[in-house]
């Protein structure tokens, strides 16, 4: 099963769940971490990295020798990543999107594919639960690239090389592509939100983006008992179920900020992130079964 926690903002306390789930689950699962732009999961995991590969994204490289600058392949690019200036053909790598289509429809196949890099796959593992060691993956988005869902999709490539019969994926925060992307192939998705007018407000988008996908949801109340009930109140409204509150506490922020897996250090918390993983594996088993007689 593929859990992804998600969350409609930074900040919500997406990761420190994420970890805390990880550390706890009581079967064997891989801890991912899809938020490749700002991947931080390892700082509260630890785990021992022993692997490390370059990604790239596939990119047209052409021959001028066989160019004659027809101009079909910069008039099928809808990204303009090609252009025909005089005499030359430029091609932009920065805003190819990697579809191969210039490569199939060039009549002279004067463009061959070449790559550009998109950043880094780390893998590892970590503590886990009742395993001795679990597998880690993460992305590492190079400094500068526009583009994180082609190294998302790579990352999950990845996923059936380590075998653990549940995967937990730390998304990256809000509804635009990356988000999505990471939350697709997710057989249970957890909201992570706060009891705030802000927090309700991205609360409320992200249920819009992700309902439509049709996978069992039900939200986390970060720092529950700081702000008011307006997240409850929509959740009753909507019918989605709250499946954890997270107090909000001074020793729960204390282990955040030394790094530690909040669930470990805080016992109060420990016994919540139980909770929360015996509700998401029942409605992701739940759902599956529906599915089965479907």
């Amino acid at each position: 099963m593929i859990y992804a926690i998600a969350s409609g903002k930074g900040g919500t306390g997406k990761t420190t769940v994420t970890a805390s789930l990880a550390a706890l689950w009581d079967r064997p699962v891989t801890a991912v971490d899809l938020d490749v732009e700002e991947p931080n999961l390892h700082l509260f995991l630890n785990p021992e990295l022993t692997g490390e590969v370059q990604a790239l994204m596939e990119v047209p490289v052409v021959d001028p020798a066989r160019c004659l600058l027809c101009g079909q392949c910069a008039a099928f690019c809808q990204f303009k990543a090609l252009s025909v200036m005089g005499k030359t053909l430029l091609i932009f790598p920065e805003m190819c999107h990697g579809c191969g289509g210039c490569l199939l429809l060039c009549p002279e196949k004067a463009l061959n594919p070449g790559g550009r890099e998109l950043g880094q796959i780390v893998s590892g593992s970590f503590r886990a639960g009742r395993a001795e060691t679990s597998p880690f993956l993460m992305g590492r988005l190079r400094v500068g690239e526009a583009m994180s869902p082609p190294l998302m999709r790579q990352v999950k490539a990845r996923l059936p090389e380590f075998g653990a019969a549940d995967i937990l994926i730390d998304s990256p925060p809000g509804v635009s592509c990356p988000a999505v992307n990471a939350v697709m192939d997710a057989d249970c998705i957890v909201l992570v939100t706060e009891p705030t007018p802000f927090g309700l407000h991205d609360f409320r988008l992200a249920v819009e983006a992700f309902r439509p996908l049709g996978k069992p949801l039900g939200a986390v109340i970060n720092r529950a008992g700081m702000g008011d009930g307006c997240v409850q109140d929509f959740c009753r409204a909507e019918a989605i179920p709250v499946w954890a509150e997270i107090p909000f506490s001074r020793a729960a922020a204390e282990a955040y900020s030394h790094g530690e897996v909040v669930a470990r250090a805080v016992p109060q918390v420990r016994d919540t992130i139980l909770a929360l993983m015996e509700r998401m594996q029942a409605a992701a088993a739940a759902d599956s079964r529906e599915a089965c007689h479907a």
